[in-house]
């Protein structure tokens, strides 16, 4: 057993220089340490031979000679770290202190239960925040693991306990990193560590390592099949079949496809590297496409392309188009696809993708098969359309005739399976991706399970109703870019919707500011987003006019009827009932004769969109109390009267122009097509009942046809309000409005798009005071949110009592609502005053500025008196200072409230609501009666509106328009 111990050298120790008890001392050093006595320390770091050992119980090198100080107990103290001599960044550097004097700080850590183990081992990687006196820590889900209080500063290497767990600080974060919440993001941003240590980094560090991009790292791969003939002349001995060889390298310079140096060519990003013993060629996108595209589509190209080639700093290989409607999608999805499939950068490699798959709504397979056709003719690429039993599916997976495959949502569903077979497919590109808004959607479980990594949705409108439906669109094009969903909603979602709420705290606001930055600035590198402005000098100029119209006599009564029926409380206290109730109303402002249908409806109407019994006959009940005289009474709706007109002086004044007559609901064209029919007025319908063979030449019969053959366009929102280029018509009625502004906006693209050489005109149709007005005030607050990664949509059934309270509400004091909650002080001259807010900041810019130039230290001015300036003329007009003992808190944060509450109704400012709907400061406002009125010959009402069909209408007696807004794109 004694040969089995360690060997000791023996001990030598320096006697201390006028030591009193210098012989004591020699006896303690001088006696060999027994095995018995008390037990050898851990082992310890070695010290640099520089240190100087002056610290009370190190170990000190000098030379070579180790001294081990003298103790009564024979144990030593704990040994000291090293001096920091490396660029180690000290804890003045990396601690902050917070507002009230404590350290701050942020850290990736590696956390434990507690173990008697001798082999200890981490349980998982996680987040440590120092601040206000605690220690807080979370698992990189966001998990909240505990807290504890602590006021001292940490370094790597650090351990202390949270929450009954071990915890180790790996590296330092930025407090900017950890507000923007990226170490909760996995390896999809770049994190700044502005700690640098000679400790290794562990697995959390390499977690949160900066994503490199995929193609200088990783080279495009190689041909799977190796070259025999080079095999066979280097080579006698067999090899394996995973073997590839090199190919000899060409001295030949690689030819491109298309001649790069050609005028207008468009050619893409070369990859960063090349395969071992491979050359790059240049990918030019064919010059048929190229030279018709326009400057934004040939951006758009290359974006999409680098994006599924693994080019962009993200973790994927998929994009989103998120382009407005008319920016030309469609053409740039098919110069990519065509490009991918005759080329790629690796020279004398077959084509970066074999098969293709494009999945659309229905409706829309023709329209790409014609794009196609457009664009590439029928002989040089196969599109294969499955839309109906008899086609064979083998002729897509199995043969070699074609390359792209159009299939509808619905029709995937049931071939996703025998897509698999075959070659497979190589790239799917989702039109109207917007569909794909649930993890649980049918289709993209679908096309999730053809396991394609290049993925690309287009969708005409951005993001608007919540963020979970952002991280499913996010995850469909890129999975796990964002991480798991609960993650993302507890660490992304969670504080960016908490900073909104009014009243929130800075801290709040600043953390929900910086998370939503960072989502911005992540996904900003594979969506590209442009609006339709880009268009002005391809496309005639469009003018939108928000018509307000007042409503009749008995859709007033009518109304007032539903919010005084005994059941209308019964019919807020349920969900089910308040979405019927607001449909009635809806109704009701389009034309109470609608409402004579819903009892014989059924009760699994989409219309009625309930399928709760109970709530139905409370409607029945509802709609019972209402005479029957009213709801078949000629003329009641107001809207109805002012297209009325409308039509006639448009078909008066401009006889060759034609009209597109849009409403969300099957009733509604019901109801415009019999007042067409009353006009002998021509028309053709597109709703759900048409079926999708007869949709192609419905459209392309009303856009050849002149007026006097089809004169209007009787569409469906909800069946036909994207996809269809309806340019054959110059003007648009979008008769009702929807809760959602990218409906509205959808279908008031129809005629404005490629192919157009006419002005446009675009008629929205509201009942003022009623229902109509506060969803289009709602709309036009969302709108101004569009910008932004999400949209705190609030979901109609999720409003509070006393909000539905105040939805129903009808106005009839005249005036208009939107106008008087913008704070807007034209008058309704028509004039809007658009530097008017832009004078009010910079006045309160100079005040705040003269303010300060007045309260500065008395050392940086003169100490005469005639030096400061007379503060009684200077604060004048200005609100008094208060103490902070007499400030009226309660009332402070009720005025703040009012500043931040929306312009709906509940009590909110005209401040608040400008802010919600600044975005209509940008139109001019006109108050029709004063067209009407003795002020007619003050305005100049040619210049204030420049349609002349509205001028006539505005001019008409009798007319029911109150008030007009107008905005002209040119």
């Amino acid at each position: 057993m004694v040969l089995l111990k360690p060997f000791k050298p023996p001990l030598l120790s320096r006697r201390p220089s006028g030591s009193a008890n210098s012989n004591a001392s020699d006896a303690s050093a001088s006696k060999p340490e027994r095995d018995d006595e008390a037990p050898s320390a851990a082992k310890r770091r070695r010290v640099d031979e520089e240190s100087d050992g002056k610290a009370d119980g190190d170990w000190v090198r000098r030379s070579k000679v180790v001294v081990r100080p003298a103790s009564s107990s024979g144990f030593r103290k704990p040994l000291l770290g090293p001096a920091n001599t490396g660029g180690v960044t000290t804890p003045s550097e990396s601690e902050q202190r917070g507002e009230d004097g404590t350290p701050e700080g942020y850290y990736l850590v590696l956390w434990r239960k507690p173990t008697a183990k001798k082999h200890k081992t981490w349980d998982g990687d996680g987040v440590l925040a120092v601040s206000s006196g605690y220690a807080h820590l979370q698992d990189v889900s966001g998990r909240d693991l505990g807290k504890t209080t602590w006021n001292s500063p940490l370094l790597p290497g650090s351990t202390l306990s949270v929450g009954g767990k071990d915890v180790e600080v790996d590296a330092a974060i930025s407090r900017a990193d950890f507000m923007a919440g990226k170490p909760f993001l996995g390896g999809g941003t770049k994190i700044t560590t502005p700690i640098s240590t000679t400790k290794t980094s562990s697995a959390n560090a390499k977690a949160f390592a900066p994503h490199k991009p995929l193609a200088p790292t990783k080279p495009l791969p190689s041909p799977s099949a190796p070259n025999t003939k080079a095999t066979k002349s280097q080579f006698k001995d067999p090899l394996l079949n995973k073997t590839v060889m090199p190919r000899p390298t060409s001295s030949a310079v690689p030819q491109a496809r298309h001649d790069p140096s050609a005028p207008g060519a468009l050619v893409m990003k070369r990859p960063a590297v090349a395969p071992k013993g491979r050359q790059l060629v240049d990918v030019v996108v064919d010059p048929i496409l190229s030279r018709q595209m326009r400057e934004h589509q040939r951006e758009g190209v290359k974006f999409l392309y680098e994006c599924v080639m693994g080019m962009r700093p993200f973790a994927g290989e998929g994009a989103i188009l998120a382009d407005e409607m008319g920016l030309g999608k469609t053409l740039q999805t098919i110069a990519l696809v065509w490009t991918l499939l005759k080329q790629n950068p690796v020279y004398e490699d077959g084509p970066v993708i074999k098969k293709a798959l494009i999945v659309c709504p229905v409706t829309l397979i023709n329209n790409w098969r014609k794009e196609f056709r457009k664009w590439l003719g029928l002989e040089r690429i196969g599109v294969f359309v499955a839309e109906d039993k008899k086609t064979r599916l083998t002729d897509f997976t199995m043969g070699k005739s074609y390359n792209v495959m159009i299939v509808g949502y619905e029709k995937l569903r049931t071939i996703h399976e025998d897509l698999k077979k075959g070659a497979g497919v190589d790239i799917v590109i989702a039109d109207e991706g917007h569909r794909l808004k649930t993890a649980q959607n049918k289709s993209a479980l679908a096309i999730r399970a053809l396991n394609t990594e290049r993925r690309i949705i287009l969708s005409g409108t951005p993001i608007q109703n919540d963020l979970s439906e952002f991280f499913v669109m996010v995850d469909f094009v890129n999975p796990g870019l964002l991480g798991k969903y609960a993650t993302f909603k507890r660490e992304f979602e969670g504080p960016i919707l908490k900073s909104r709420q009014p009243g929130a705290h800075p801290k709040d606001v600043e953390k929900g500011r910086a998370r939503s930055e960072e989502l911005a600035a992540l996904t900003g590198q594979f969506i590209l987003r442009r609006t339709a402005d880009i268009l002005a000098k391809y496309l005639p100029p469009k003018t939108e006019y928000v018509v307000f119209c007042r409503p009749t006599s008995v859709q007033a009564s009518v109304y007032r009827s539903v919010l005084s029926s005994p059941v209308f409380s019964a019919v807020l206290g349920s969900p089910e009932a308040s979405l019927q109730l607001i449909n009635i109303l809806k109704k009701v402002c389009n034309s109470p004769s609608l409402l004579g249908r819903i009892p014989t409806e059924s009760a699994n109407s989409k219309e009625n969109n309930t399928e709760d019994p109970s709530a139905q006959r409370t409607i029945a009940t509802l709609l019972s109390s209402i005479p029957g005289s009213l709801l078949k009474s000629p003329g009641s709706s107001a809207k109805l009267q002012v297209l009325d007109s409308l039509l006639h002086h448009l078909r008066t004044s401009h006889p060759s122009d034609k009209i597109v007559l849009v409403s969300n609901y099957t009733a509604t064209l019901d109801l415009l097509a019999t007042l067409l029919t009353s006009l002998s007025y021509p028309f053709v319908r597109l709703d759900g009942s048409t079926s999708a063979s007869k949709r192609h030449s419905t459209v392309e019969h009303f856009n050849r046809t002149p007026a006097s053959s089809c004169f209007a366009f009787l569409l469906s929102a909800k069946a036909g309000g994207m996809g269809l280029n309806l340019v054959g018509a110059s003007r648009l009625v979008l008769f009702d409005v929807d809760w959602n502004p990218s409906t509205d906006l959808q279908a008031m693209a129809r005629i404005h798009r490629d192919g157009q050489r006419r002005a446009c005109r675009i008629y929205r149709l509201v009942t003022a005071g009623a229902l109509d007005e506060k969803i289009f005030q709602r709309q036009v607050a969302k709108r101004g949110l569009a910008d932004e990664i999400v949209d705190a949509k609030a979901n109609v059934a999720a409003f509070s009592r006393e909000e539905l309270r105040d939805l129903f509400r009808l106005d009839e004091g005249g005036g208009c609502r939107t106008h008087e909650a913008l704070g807007c002080e034209c008058g309704g001259s028509g004039v809007v005053p658009l530097d008017e807010e832009e004078e009010v900041f910079e006045k309160a810019a100079e005040d705040v500025e003269r303010d300060t130039e007045t309260i500065v230290p008395t050392s940086d001015r003169a100490t005469d008196d005639e030096d400061f300036p007379d503060l009684s003329e200077l604060l004048k007009n200005r609100p008094a200072l208060v103490k902070a003992n007499e400030v009226d808190m309660k009332e402070q944060e009720r005025r703040i409230r009012e500043q931040r509450s929306p312009a709906t109704g509940s009590g909110g400012g005209k401040k608040g609501g400008k802010a919600k709907m600044r975005t209509l400061m940008q139109y001019t406002h006109l108050d029709a009666s004063r067209i009407r009125g003795a002020d007619e010959e003050e305005l100049d009402i040619e210049a204030l509106v420049d349609d002349e069909v509205l001028r006539d209408l505005l001019r008409e007696d009798g007319n029911r328009i109150d008030f007009v807004f107008s905005k002209t794109w040119s």
